[in-house]
């Protein structure tokens, strides 16, 4: 009786995809050498992913799936307020990002821009959009008159420009255990909530003068 094939992974297809572009400083170029050269049948790649490109988004879904595994093993996570579920996502998404920081770098192109190669960003920026918006919806329920509801739409659009803009400050960080991006995203949510609060403006100033330091000191 013949022995069953180990059936491909869509798992084990990033992480070989991650390793080739490490140690070959470029992306493959052909369906057929990648699964050659890793033992995949290209069929079974076909049946995980349409091509190089959808392996290169779903990294960053996959990026984005693995941080929620985490803060969810937080017992505790589901009793915290809003804000602290975003700061904890967040900082949990960039301890991760930092694990995989050379792969990053390198995928986001860093000599020839920032950000340069959005589009593997797509699948990313609507799973960051979906939990922000679920964290206002939330927020909503609890909230009798519509005036004082949370526009969601703007709240999660919102969301994901905290994030871009954080990602360019991670990239740029040079600081000692990325201590400084801990600090943007401490800054970067507390502000975000500020707004959407009305408190007083005293948070988006220090974010301000932050960022002022930051970029341009």
């Amino acid at each position: 009786m013949a022995a069953k094939t180990k059936k491909t992974t869509a798992k084990e297809v990033i992480e070989k995809y991650m390793d080739y572009v490490l140690e070959q400083e470029r992306v493959p170029k052909s369906v057929y050498k990648f699964c050659k050269e890793h033992n995949f049948e290209e069929k079974a790649f076909y049946e995980l992913f349409g091509s190089m490109e959808s392996v290169r988004k779903s990294i960053w879904n996959s990026f984005y799936e693995h941080t929620l595994a985490l803060i969810e093993k937080n017992k505790d996570y589901e009793t915290l307020p809003n804000k602290e579920k975003m700061l904890t996502f967040f900082y949990t998404f960039f301890e991760l990002l930092t694990l995989n920081r050379s792969y990053v770098l390198f995928t986001l192109d860093r000599g020839h821009g920032v950000l340069k190669n959005m589009e593997q960003l797509k699948g990313l920026r609507k799973l960051i959009k979906s939990f922000a918006r679920d964290l206002i919806d939330d927020a909503n329920a609890y909230k009798s008159k519509g005036l004082t509801k949370y526009n969601g739409t703007l709240f999660s659009e919102g969301a994901w420009i905290q994030f871009l803009f954080i990602l360019k400050f991670w990239i740029d960080d040079s600081s000692p255990g990325f201590e400084k991006t801990d600090m943007a995203i401490e800054k970067s949510i507390n502000t975000i909530f500020d707004v959407f609060d009305n408190t007083p403006l005293e948070r988006i100033v220090d974010f301000g003068k932050f960022l002022y330091k930051e970029t341009f000191a």
